[in-house]
C-alpha cells in the first residue's frame, strides 16, 4: 500500500489495477463521514487530480487522484454503507479502482513507515 502527501492510498495488484481510498489518518481528522460524491466508471484522471469529495460532520473535502489512470469500479457507499468507509477507511471503506496509465507514478507516492512519520 502507497500513499499520497494527500491521504489517499492506493494498493495495486498483479494486473495493474489499484484500489483507492483514504488513509485512517484522514478520517480521524474529518471525523463521521456522511457522503461520498465518487467518480463515475470511465472517468479518465491525472495524477494529483480532484476525483471525488467526501463530507462529514467537521467538513468537505477533495480527494485527489494518487496516480493517473481510468476508474473501473467504485464502491458503493451510499446509505447505510457509508459506516464502511467511517469504520474501515484502509480496507472495506475503499472508494474506486482503477487502471494505472502510469505505473512509474507509484514512486513518487510513500511507503506506510514514511507517511505514519509525516502525519505523527
Amino acid at each position: 500500500m502507497k500513499y499520497s502527501k494527500t491521504h489517499e492510498w492506493i494498493l495495486i495488484d498483479e494486473e495493474g489495477i489499484g484500489t483507492v481510498g483514504i488513509s485512517e489518518h484522514a478520517k480521524r481528522e474529518l471525523g463521521d463521514i456522511v457522503y461520498v460524491e465518487l467518480p463515475f466508471v470511465g472517468k479518465r484522471v491525472k495524477q494529483d487530480e480532484e476525483v471525488c469529495v467526501i463530507e462529514s460532520t467537521k467538513a468537505a473535502a477533495d480527494l485527489y487522484a494518487p496516480v493517473s489512470g481510468e476508474v473501473l469500479a467504485v464502491n458503493d457507499l451510499r446509505g447505510e454503507k457509508i459506516e464502511k468507509l467511517n469504520l474501515s477507511p484502509e480496507k472495506e471503506g475503499w472508494l474506486f479502482k482503477m487502471r494505472l496509465e502510469s505505473p512509474d507514478e507509484v514512486e513518487k507516492l510513500f511507503s506506510r513507515q514514511r507517511y505514519l512519520e509525516m502525519v505523527t
